[in-house]
């Protein structure tokens, strides 16, 4: 078997991982590279294979920078399945379709500031169009029910914890005599993460490709996130200003939102108006009332003897682009909750546009920031950045919560990574989706464990197992 990194080595961005085993060609995600604009829209227009050559695609969790350039994969010419989760199903076809939305009106607006400039118009990475043909390849399948996807090779999903629908992708292969077991986190969740079950481990792993976000460093119990939620709000509020909370709108957006239900029950928080708004954050609401299958103990609980977590006084959703804009003409103090979580696209360009120049206001991050993104320059503290392709200065408060983090911080990774030692045989394990020091970080942290070989692939490396 070799395995081609393609993406997400050595950045957190643009999952995407080749296999070739037993003659057969499978992709293991197929992410949109997020990063400086020019070196994005050439990285995801051009994939760094034939997708026509493809006999499968197993996508680990909704994500867009796992599941984001699949419409690309389908009108490149791949025309086999697509095999996720039910709920990771549900969720794609709404967040591909909001994906190219986005990528179409953002082109549109940038478009009409290029024309005054004289300059030559950009397209889309792909279109709605195209992103609508591109569902029809996604098939679901449950948790724990083995599947094959080419000779030799069955598959088998384990709930990764990390989002709604999350897996954790096993393959099981035998190639000539030989055979052994393959493991692909994904991305890994906390252990005691709102909403979601906790991370399965996996035994009898011979090779893991495991992530890597948090390989050198800790984050935030919930509990301490929660308390620190509610301090920024308080503080924003007594100057008078607004919270706004880049938040992917999937997992992220539900977390923050059943917080705040519950700080205001408990009188944490003043009672202030809440605002979600992205409209693809109100559909995939929708679709995590509906797969409850993936809830955990607590939130099971919880659904008994409280209303709707996702719904409660004075949280509104948002639609429409009027509702949207009238947002940034609100003079009373409020929460507003859009994506894109990374501040790469969508309506909180807008809103950071027209707030981020007011000393009352807070821009709260909640999530992890990569590399080059307006996001990681925010959290960074650049005093001047670029929306739009104009530069905006910064007076407003910035400040970050780690413990929101969807994904495993160091410790619970090299525990996760010890149970599966543990249970078998580990003999060589691939580090990627992690900024350069969090992969060596993690690395050596499991080379100390005794796993024989462990390595931090290059982008286009290719390995023989």
């Amino acid at each position: 078997m070799k395995i081609a990194f393609l993406g997400a080595t050595q950045t957190v961005t643009g999952s995407m991982h080749l296999l070739e085993v037993n003659g057969a060609q499978i992709l293991l995600d197929c992410g949109l590279f997020q990063g400086r604009r020019q070196e994005s829209w050439e990285r995801n227009r051009n994939l760094p294979f034939d997708a026509r050559r493809l006999q499968a695609m197993i996508l680990s969790h909704a994500h867009i920078d796992h599941s984001g350039n699949i419409p690309n994969l389908v009108s490149s010419g791949y025309r086999g399945k697509i095999y996720t989760t039910f709920a990771t199903r549900d969720l794609c076809s709404a967040m591909l379709l909001d994906s190219a939305h986005i990528q179409e009106s953002d082109v549109t607006y940038v478009n009409k500031k290029r024309r005054k400039q004289g300059l030559s118009a950009v397209e889309p990475i792909y279109t709605i169009a195209e992103a609508r043909v591109s569902l029809r390849h996604l098939v679901g399948v449950d948790y724990h029910k083995p599947f094959s996807v080419a000779p030799g090779v069955q598959v088998t999903f384990y709930d990764a914890g990390h989002i709604l629908g999350a897996a954790i992708t096993v393959l099981d292969i035998e190639e000539n005599t030989c055979r052994y077991r393959l493991c692909f986190t994904g991305d890994l969740g906390c252990v005691g993460l709102p909403i979601l079950r906790d991370p399965e481990v996996v035994p009898h792993v011979d090779y893991l490709i495991t992530e890597s976000t948090y390989g050198n460093r800790g984050h935030d119990s919930p509990d301490e996130a929660r308390m620190t939620l509610c301090e920024v709000v308080r503080q924003t509020y007594a100057r008078g200003g607004k919270v706004i909370i880049p938040a992917f709108a999937v997992g992220r957006t539900q977390e923050i939102v059943y917080d705040l239900h519950k700080l205001i029950l408990s009188g944490c928080l003043p009672i202030l108006p809440v605002y979600v708004d992205s409209p693809l954050a109100v559909n995939v609401t929708k679709i995590f009332r509906l797969h409850r299958e993936c809830y955990d103990g607590e939130m099971m609980q919880y659904l008994q003897q409280r209303e709707d977590p996702f719904g409660f006084y004075r949280l509104q959703y948002t639609r429409s682009v009027e509702e949207s804009k009238a947002l940034n003409h609100l003079p009373e103090p409020c929460i507003i909750i859009s994506a894109s979580g990374m501040c790469e696209g969508g309506r909180v360009l807008h809103h950071l546009k027209n707030n981020i120049g007011d000393p009352r206001n807070t821009v709260l991050f909640v999530g992890f920031q990569a590399e080059n993104t307006l996001g990681r320059k925010l959290v960074d503290g650049w005093k001047t950045v670029p929306i739009f392709g104009e530069p905006y200065e910064v007076r407003a408060q910035v400040q970050m919560i780690d413990g929101y983090s969807a994904h495993a911080d160091r410790d619970e990774l090299l525990a996760y990574i010890a149970q599966i030692k543990a249970s078998g045989t580990l003999r060589r394990v691939f580090c990627v989706h992690g900024d350069l020091p969090a992969c060596e970080a993690l690395a050596q942290g499991i080379r100390d464990m005794g796993v024989p070989e462990v390595l931090v692939p290059e982008r286009m490396q290719e390995v023989e197992v």
